[in-house]
């Protein structure tokens, strides 16, 4: 009887030690095929984002070659260029008319102003401009002046019509 239920206990805990390692080696499996599966998942993700972002950024004086070829060729630091640019810009928001170069009025005490700036390339730049309650974009066009100075012109503004706001 004792050999009995030692054998019997012998048998269980061998059972019990096969169904033990076989739950451990799928869990092991299972889990290494969801991280892999994670891994590939986050990795196209990050793809999917890096083309958006180049995408993005092809319009833009920081990824652009040539315009930067062009102003170095005038002997000007796209680096120290850019922020000049986006300074010179924003000063005019300080006109209690507005800024002059949205191409839009002031409309009672509401004055329109640019809210942000996208240098394109060596000549252009799109800008956001809101009076607070309507909203708009810009294409300048800005010129390097011999003196450092710089000259903006509006090519073309566009307001919103208050129903799409």
């Amino acid at each position: 009887m004792k050999r009995q239920f030692l054998l019997y206990l012998f048998i269980l805990s061998l059972l019990m030690n096969v169904f033990t390692y076989m739950y451990f080696s799928k869990k092991e499996a299972s889990t290494q095929n969801k991280y892999t599966t994670l891994s590939k998942k986050f990795n196209d993700s990050i793809q999917t984002i890096n083309n958006r972002v180049g995408e993005a950024d092809y319009f833009s004086l920081e990824y652009n070659n040539r315009a930067q070829n062009y102003l170095a060729a005038s002997n000007l630091d796209y680096i120290a260029l850019a922020p000049k640019i986006k300074e010179d810009l924003l000063e005019f928001n300080s006109d209690p008319e507005g800024n002059k170069y949205v191409d839009q009025s002031k409309i009672g005490d509401q004055k329109f102003i640019i809210n942000k700036i996208k240098i394109l390339n060596h000549r252009w730049i799109i800008a956001d401009y809101s009076n607070g309650s309507l909203w708009g974009e810009v294409l300048l066009m800005y010129l390097v002046q011999p003196d450092a100075t710089i000259k903006f012109e509006t090519i073309s503004s566009y307001l919103y019509s208050p129903e799409l706001n």
